[in-house]
């Protein structure tokens, strides 16, 4: 990718232990056409999905970007096992393509097991 704006923007921000994520569309409208790419978020200081899709669409139009929500679940990360479960929904935004969560979680983890369940 070619894209200063989206590059700025980090593919994934997750903590450690149980919360919920969103998985979110960027995009970048500029000259030479639309740039986009997906990221995934999950704050356990966030009660709901919308909170932190909310926490994210402000950075990003901040940044000039446009952000879509593609859906929600949950995210169980233990950094000492070096394990991720990625599963469940959200009722607000339904539940997100766990299988894209995973391969983009394993940009920044690739030594992580990725459990994805329902």
């Amino acid at each position: 990718m070619d894209n200063a704006r989206l590059d700025a923007v980090p593919n994934v921000d997750i903590e450690e232990g149980q919360f919920k994520y969103v998985l979110i569309k960027i995009k970048d409208r500029g000259n030479s056409g639309v740039s986009e790419k997906t990221i995934v978020r999950g704050y356990k200081d966030c009660k709901w999905h919308s909170d932190i899709y909310a926490r994210c669409s402000a950075h990003c139009q901040a940044m000039g970007l446009e952000t879509e929500v593609l859906g929600g679940g949950k995210i169980e990360h233990d950094p000492s096992t070096k394990k991720i479960k990625v599963f469940g929904e959200s009722t607000g935004y339904g539940k997100a393509d766990h299988e894209e969560t995973k391969k983009i979680l394993l940009t920044k983890y690739p030594d992580y097991t990725i459990e994805v369940t329902e």
